[in-house]
């Protein structure tokens, strides 16, 4: 039987989605999947396209333009299967990361105390000893991060969100806010074969740590002692070491090389860990 495209329109989570949803033999006889990164805005041929016999894609807004949603949806041929998969996002562990651009991993506290002008060993010194509660609402932005991934669990009928909020607290569940560990990935992929009615991964067959691709699992972001003292994490003391590209890290020492790279004029924070 010759296989159906399938088109899978995602994150950093898409290629080890993949690898999951072949653990099924049911899926792997039926589908040949194609990822196409939405971040880094990969154009999908028309041809592609027109011959997809399979859509699973990540929910992306009218400001995506093309690549919106709706506007891939609206391309495919009639009759094309089509299913929101989940776009797994947590801060929980992490609340004081941000978004900002400019620097990999920015940290809201951190860079603070750097545009205050300090020296690197008084920026770290208050980094790790002042109490983060009195100055942040550690609550409310645990809140926050719930709420929104609320909302973009709302597109999927893929549930994963319940899952989290039980088990965050024992376990990592994440390598960083956006890189869902194995355990979420399974569950998605779970979650997905099941929507379709497909059969579900034979364990047997199921993809090691070197399906979640190059860079994918080679950075755990460093919990704070502190974070993980507030919420009862099982994980994240100050002795506790994390994968840092190749070398072991506990949280103080990556945030000092932090604090150096950024005293350095360095923007290239993911390189500079590399060699750091």
């Amino acid at each position: 039987m010759e296989k159906r495209t399938a088109i899978l329109h995602a994150n950093c989570q898409g290629r080890p989605l993949a690898a999951r949803l072949l653990a099924s033999p049911e899926f792997a006889r039926s589908f040949a999947p194609r990822v196409y990164l939405n971040y880094a805005r990969e154009a999908i041929p028309e041809a592609e396209l027109a011959a997809c016999g399979l859509f699973l894609y990540q929910h992306l807004g009218p400001e995506w333009g093309e690549l919106s949603s709706r506007a891939l949806l609206d391309r495919l041929p009639a009759g094309c299967p089509r299913l929101c998969i989940p776009n797994m996002f947590f801060r929980g562990p992490w609340p004081l990361w941000s978004g900002a651009p400019g620097f990999d991993y920015r940290d809201v506290f951190l860079d603070r105390l750097l545009e205050m002008g300090l020296p690197g060993q008084e920026i770290l010194r208050l980094y790790l000893q002042l109490p983060l509660e009195r100055k942040y609402d550690l609550d409310a932005l645990l809140a926050e991060t719930v709420a929104r991934e609320r909302e973009r669990q709302a597109h999927t009928p893929v549930k994963y969100l319940d899952f989290v909020l039980e088990h965050w607290r024992r376990r990592p569940l994440f390598f960083t806010v956006n890189h869902p560990g194995p355990e979420l990935l399974d569950l998605a992929a779970a979650g997905i074969l099941r929507e379709l009615g497909l059969a579900p991964p034979d364990p047997a067959l199921s993809p090691d740590a070197s399906a979640l691709g190059q860079g994918y699992a080679d950075f755990e972001l460093p919990v704070h002692p502190q974070v993980s003292a507030f919420y009862g994490l099982a994980y994240g003391g100050q002795d506790q070491t994390y994968t840092v590209y190749g070398r072991a890290k506990t949280f103080a020492g990556y945030a000092a090389a932090y604090v150096d790279c950024r005293l350095a004029g360095i923007d290239d924070f993911i390189g500079y860990l590399q060699l750091a």
